[in-house]
């Protein structure tokens, strides 16, 4: 994982915490609720980034697959022209045959 890819993220979720506790705080002035709702506010960060880090992998795999099936596609574009030419190359070997045959 690259902490500096996900930092604003972290940073973010930093500020949610704080910022709930002293919203809490403020209003209550009871440290049990404001303790709760910070951890509520951080597994929530939590999940955010959890779930950003799992879009991030399947868009790597993604782009994995899909270089992957380029090459893959290319390969079997130079298979078939190689196919291709061979293929034609007897067709004028046989057509020039039966029209030598054809003249004597």
């Amino acid at each position: 994982m690259d902490i500096p890819e996900y930092l604003p993220d972290i940073l973010l979720t930093a500020v949610m915490v704080i910022s709930t506790i002293f919203l809490i705080l403020r209003f209550w002035q009871d440290i049990t609720i404001a303790i709760a709702a910070a951890l509520m506010m951080l597994a929530l960060g939590g999940l955010f980034l959890s779930l950003q880090i799992k879009v991030r992998n399947l868009e790597k795999n993604v782009i994995t697959r899909e270089r992957m099936l380029r090459s893959n596609l290319e390969e079997i574009s130079g298979r078939m022209n190689q196919k291709y030419d061979q293929t034609a190359a007897h067709l004028d070997e046989l057509v020039s045959e039966i029209s030598k045959r054809a003249y004597k």
